[in-house]
């Protein structure tokens, strides 16, 4: 490494670990020595980066709490070495097979057979040439064949973690190829500092107690599945649970999956937690409890909304008791949760300040634009609620998600799916449309809960996926007149043009009359009213009839935008939605790019600007949000500065405006924005040249005047209805580049990885 770019790694450490301090919550723990709960690094940073890989430990030091622990899965080598991987055998996370393709056996492992390439039938120095990949196929193949496999004493001398844990899976099986764990740990003992060690082995503990000195590392007893057999006492780990006074004869701590403290059912909904947990028992034993199993990128009970924080919470501050630490396979997440967004009630100061707006209500827990999505949107924390306005056949606006019927409800299962029509106008695909049924008709159709990712066969919350009931865009108002927490309501018009034309209906007229209707008297009421279109016509008539609020939505993606278009954009719009990947561009679907600078143009102009989608599926966010949705809307927020966001799941957002850590003078590495098109560097996958996008002009927002509302034609038979007409001109796209302020948190990141530490 150049002596400029150590000095400034020395820089930069130096500035950031003079602002860190442990977990700062005023409000009691409830773990059993009353500090927050320890955050263990599973392999490091293993969520991002290969497991135990140098490039792993390093981003978890310091991308999360000071006092985090690195957890490291310790086998030997055939001559004794101890090396941090995450399985017996090495083909599982390393290019193993491809150097050595005939050196694969066949070993008893827990009275199974097993066959791979096992550490103990290499030497150290044989694994010299051999690099860490990947252990989880899902995750990104970037890091692969980078990093080489590193021994316990290359982790504490390299990364040098404030706390580290060996973890001993088999003690046994070493024993039987005449290899001796306990040996190794008290001889490396003498030159690393070894804070926790854990094995699922009773007689491993037997060997070993007594033999690391009065102050040696803290013992903790890993539970495996309950069904399965501990080899020392012949007894499945179900039934040691229930004896935790013999644990605690030789352990100061229990290691157990999450399913032993919030099991789930075959829906993957928790179950009813007994009156007293098994942490609590833990405790009253003297035990401390760590949980293993946390990570971002997997399917988690459906209670949590696919939020990972969330579920951290559960564990460490649900009111009841606490864990004493979680074992990570993303350790920033853990960290944020703990130390940012434990302890925090409703009425905890907001920290940062910007619109939640929902996507058809809370659409990610429920059906959208039913009762119930709306209602857990209010509860949820959403500043404003929306309506996608949609026409009945007999002229009656009510709020669906879709025009096409066949998106949002059951209809495909009715008698009603007769009348599917092709109208290219719309869709060059059939649907059964809302102006093709009456209101009466539709009303009692059943909703259905949208799932945006189920080719990766994730569903959202089964139990509600046909819940709640559509509704009229007067209920919606009233719904929301009468709320004591919403700030405004959104109004979202789209097709008016074919509205007009094809099916003689002025839904500008309906939405219209129907604010007047319900008392919303022209922008005179205490709820702000914001009418949404991605057609400048549309809004401009809006403009001619009342007072309220317009929002401009440019749905394609953009990268750069003319003055002569923000001019014309600010005669007829008060603010502007655009897409995420108008702020960010990504390579692949996967990585940053860039930031454009979209936002700031925009903003300069006095035109705020709002986001969307946001969706807190991990599928949804590129690599570098750790699949986690609050580091996304974090660098939304604070890296891009955007006014607001649009979202299926508002309790998310609205819990990050409370966040603690944004209000502490220096913020911490875990709540800083994403530095865009880092980590892409960082992986040296340059994206290919491509044709810039198009600027967006004058000529992209401007359209002609709305068409007068032609005669209402007569009923065409069911399913035998077909329009044809010239599919709409798209909006124009652009692409522009506004620079992020660089963070602290991406300039180490760049560093580790360019590092000699790295290789």
């Amino acid at each position: 490494m150049p002596t400029s770019t150590v000095l400034v790694c020395c820089v930069v450490l130096i500035q950031l670990f003079a602002g860190q301090t442990d977990a700062r919550s005023s409000s009691p723990w409830q773990t059993l020595s009353g500090g927050a709960p320890l955050v263990i690094a599973r392999g490091g940073f293993s969520g991002l980066f290969p497991d135990s890989s140098s490039a792993a430990y390093g981003f978890a030091v310091q991308t999360s709490v000071p006092s985090a622990v690195m957890w490291c899965d310790v086998q030997l080598t055939k001559d004794g070495a101890g090396i941090c991987f995450p399985d017996l055998k090495l083909n599982n996370a390393s290019t193993v097979e491809y150097f050595y393709p005939n050196r694969q056996k066949s070993y008893p492992v827990n009275g199974v057979s097993t066959q791979g390439w096992f550490t103990i039938d290499f030497s150290l120095s044989d694994l010299s040439n051999v690099y860490l990949i990947r252990g989880i196929l899902s995750r990104t193949e970037k890091f692969d064949g980078i990093y080489h496999i590193l021994t316990v004493e290359d982790v504490t001398t390299q990364i040098k973690p404030e706390n580290f844990w060996l973890n001993v899976q088999h003690d046994a099986f070493y024993e039987q190829q005449n290899l001796s764990m306990s040996n190794f740990l008290i001889s490396a003992s003498r030159i690393v500092s070894i804070d926790y060690i854990s094995s699922p082995e009773v007689n491993f503990f037997t060997k070993i107690s007594g033999r690391l000195g009065r102050n040696g590392p803290i013992f903790v007893f890993q539970f495996l599945r309950k069904e399965d057999i501990e080899p020392t006492t012949n007894q499945t780990y179900g039934s040691i649970l229930s004896n935790l006074t013999f644990v605690k004869t030789f352990a100061s701590g229990i290691l157990v999956p999450k399913s032993y403290i919030l099991p789930l059912d075959d829906k993957q909904y928790l179950v009813p937690p007994p009156t007293k947990s098994l942490v609590q028992d833990a405790h009253e034993a003297g035990l401390q409890v760590y949980v293993s199993g946390f990570a971002n990128d997997i399917d988690i009970a459906h209670d949590y909304s696919s939020d990972p924080v969330s579920e951290y919470l559960s564990f460490v501050d649900n009111g009841n008791f606490s864990v004493d630490g979680v074992l990570s396979d993303f350790p920033l997440t853990a960290s944020s949760s703990i130390d940012c967004f434990s302890h925090l009630g409703e009425n905890a100061i907001k920290q940062v300040d910007f619109l939640v707006i929902s996507k058809n209500g809370a659409s990610g827990d429920n059906p959208g634009c039913t009762d119930l999505a709306y209602d857990k949107a209010i509860k949820d924390g959403a500043d404003v609620i929306d309506c996608s306005v949609q026409m009945s056949s007999d002229g009656i606006p009510f709020c669906s998600s879709s025009i096409d019927l066949s998106n949002s409800t059951m209809i495909s299962q009715t008698p009603f799916a007769q009348r599917s029509k092709q109208v290219p106008e719309i869709s060059s695909n059939g649907g059964i449309y809302t102006f093709s049924l009456t209101w009466a008709e539709i009303r009692n159709l059943t909703p259905a809960i949208g799932n945006p990712y189920r080719s990766y066969t994730m569903f959202r919350n089964p139990n509600k996926k046909n819940s709640g009931k559509l509704i009229l865009l007067s209920d919606f108002l009233n719904l929301a007149n009468n709320s004591t927490l919403l700030s405004g309501v959104l109004i979202s018009v789209e097709n008016a043009v074919y509205l007009r034309e094809k099916q003689g209906l002025d839904v500008v007229k309906a939405v219209l009359g129907t604010l007047t209707e319900t008392g919303y008297g022209n922008g005179t009421t205490k709820t702000k009213v914001m009418i949404q279109s991605t057609n400048s016509s549309v809004l401009v008539d809006f403009k001619k009839q009342s007072k309220y609020e317009t929002v401009y939505k440019v749905e394609e993606k953009i990268g750069d935008i003319s003055d002569s278009a923000i001019e014309d954009i600010k005669k007829f719009a008060n603010a502007v939605v655009i897409v995420k990947t108008s702020v960010f561009p990504l390579f692949d679907d996967s990585f940053v790019i860039r930031q454009t600078n979209v936002v700031e143009r925009l903003q300069k102009s006095k035109l705020p600007v709002y986001v969307e989608l946001f969706q807190n599926e991990f599928v949804s966010q590129p690599y570098d949000f750790f699949s986690d949705p609050t580091v996304e809307i974090n660098s939304y927020i604070t890296g891009a500065g955007i006014n607001g966001i649009i979202t299926e799941f508002p309790f998310t957002a609205a819990r990050y405006k409370r966040n603690r850590c944004l209000g502490e003078k220096q913020t911490p590495l875990y709540m800083a924005p994403v530095q865009p098109g880092l980590l892409l560097q960082a992986v040296n996958a340059i994206p290919p040249a491509q044709a810039p996008n198009p600027v967006f002009t004058d000529d992209d927002v401007t359209e002609p005047p709305l068409p007068p509302v032609a005669a209402k034609s007569p009923t065409s038979t069911p399913g035998d209805s077909f329009t044809h007409a010239q599919p709409p001109r798209p909006s124009g796209q652009t692409r522009l580049t506004l620079s992020l302020r660089f963070s602290v948190f991406a300039s180490l990141l760049l560093l580790w990885i360019s590092s000699p530490l790295c290789s």
